[in-house]
């Protein structure tokens, strides 16, 4: 067997994890980003400034090491263990809270209960969108680390995209990923149709372009290359980039003669309906059991061509949700009830989906069927969620810390005169790692595409121990990190358009 037939008996025939053990996962990232927090907040207090001395250097070194390293270990090495370092990191995180508070509450005149009100009742400001910018990144960079530990036998094979059936976490990256490029769409932000419906159509169609050029580009190199394939995840042809093109088309055009606040109508009605033809047709056995294909461009890619009704589903309610997170608040107690709304919109979408995959099916990336749908976006309200509450804990630490540079999505409301703040605010941002990946998201998908070829290309990833595998995965994350972290520093944003 040759080295390109092993490589891809490696990724197929797998069955996935539970919907628990994903779920799970999502309490990791917030817990490392309150870590982060945690680490500015004592260096503060301890020398009085921010940022940390030698800035370019220090912070990207504590955002790698806080931020992308745990996330790393927790897909490696820490996967058996995985809820062991959560509940140790939640622990440890919440005690550093708690000396935190307790050292500044000299600075409070009331006792705790009244700080809290007065916590509820403030007013925050935000300068991004609240915890949705902080998802869309972690969603990035938790795929860029998957789609090269999968061809490492470090990464467990429980985490990988699965064959027919099946959740594992590679899944839900393809559905959240969806779902995180609807979330700050146009229609999500609730910008107008400039110009007649026509022409707002054929801008859509223009502004795909990147995404078609990076689908021609990555089929023909992979093809040049002789590079390993799994077809069943989209087809000979096809790959998640023409996916993205014709999902953000679709959704264009549906938008353009109804309103953005019917989008979960659509979104209902489009899952409903194609899971309705794969039951009652012969769709699904044609996608799952029928192997022909050298008959046509349909048979070579059925998984691709036929999956886009199911994503358009996902980015059609992540629409609504970016619609509803981008209503206009000022308290605290009102995102504190957005995210309570968010965690109960995921706990019943988990209910449908249960109910699903009793009475209809089990979940099915390649197919994107209705309870792929319901999973994608369930999970990615959970996670959304999780974020939120992190960030609010970030906001009230910094409250009652006074230290207001550490980085989160919602600061305290300050006076116009407090120019200096916002400098050092401006500045801090300038290193910080979220933020960069932020300014260039295509960007650092397609450099994590690129490098993941080059890496398989110099590395027989099939043979690596776990010490090496776990350096190689290091470094390739360090190596994209640096760049996106330079060109943000630099002030560079890369458009492809």
């Amino acid at each position: 067997m040759s080295q390109r037939d092993l490589k891809e008996a490696f990724v197929r025939n797998l069955n996935g994890t539970s919907l628990q053990e994903v779920a799970l996962g999502s309490f990791l990232t917030p817990l490392c980003l309150i870590s982060r927090g945690l680490i500015l907040t004592l260096y503060h207090q301890a020398r009085g400034t921010l940022p940390l001395p030698l800035p370019l250097i220090s912070h990207l070194l504590l955002d790698f090491c806080v931020l992308i390293l745990p996330l790393v270990l927790s897909c490696t090495v820490l996967s058996t263990v995985l809820h062991k370092v959560i509940l140790s990191l939640a622990f440890v995180s919440a005690c550093v809270f708690c000396y935190i508070y307790r050292a500044n509450s000299h600075r409070f005149a009331r006792h705790t209960q009244n700080t809290v009100s007065a916590f509820l009742q403030s007013h925050v400001q935000f300068d991004q969108l609240p915890f949705v910018s902080i998802f869309r990144v972690f969603v990035n960079v938790k795929t860029a680390i998957s789609i090269l530990a999968v061809d490492f036998s470090i990464f467990p094979r429980r985490y990988a995209k699965t064959e027919t059936y099946g959740t594992g976490v590679m899944d839900f990256g393809v559905g959240a990923y969806v779902f995180a490029n609807a979330l700050v769409c146009p229609e999500a932000r609730g910008k107008n149709i400039s110009g007649s419906k026509v022409n707002h159509i054929a801008k859509q169609l223009l502004a795909v372009w990147p995404l078609v050029v990076l689908g021609m580009g990555r089929l023909v190199s992979l093809k040049m290359s002789g590079y390993h394939e799994h077809v069943t995840e989209y087809g000979v042809h096809w790959n998640f980039f023409f996916t993205l093109a014709i999902v953000r088309v679709v959704a264009s055009v549906l938008l353009a003669f109804l309103p953005a606040s019917w989008s979960w109508v659509m979104a209902l009605l489009i899952s409903g309906f194609y899971q309705f033809t794969l039951e009652t047709s012969g769709l699904k056995a044609f996608i799952i059991h029928n192997n022909d294909r050298d008959r046509s461009f349909l048979h070579a890619n059925k998984e691709g061509v036929f999956s886009v009704a199911g994503y358009v589903a996902i980015y059609m309610a992540g629409v609504q949700v970016g619609l509803y997170v981008m209503q206009p608040r000022s308290h605290v107690r009102q995102w504190l009830k957005t995210l309570f709304n968010l965690l109960l919109g995921s706990f019943v979408l988990y209910t449908a989906l249960y109910t699903c995959k009793t009475l209809v099916e089990p979940v099915s990336r390649r197919l994107a069927n209705l309870p792929f749908g319901l999973w994608s976006v369930a999970q990615s309200l959970f996670f959304m969620s999780c974020l939120g509450a992190a960030d609010m804990a970030l906001l009230f630490l910094k409250r009652t810390s006074g230290c207001h540079l550490v980085p989160s999505s919602w600061n305290p409301h300050k006076k116009q005169a407090d120019s200096l703040s916002d400098k050092k605010t401006s500045e801090l941002e300038r290193h910080c790692l979220i933020q960069a990946v932020s300014r260039n998201q295509l960007l650092f998908f397609l450099l994590a595409n690129v490098m993941t070829g080059l890496t398989n290309s110099i590395v027989d990833t099939l043979v690596c121990s776990s010490s090496f595998s776990l350096c190689v995965l290091l470094s390739y994350m360090f190596v994209n990190c640096f760049v996106i972290f330079v060109l943000h520093h630099c002030g560079i944003s890369v458009k492809f358009w």
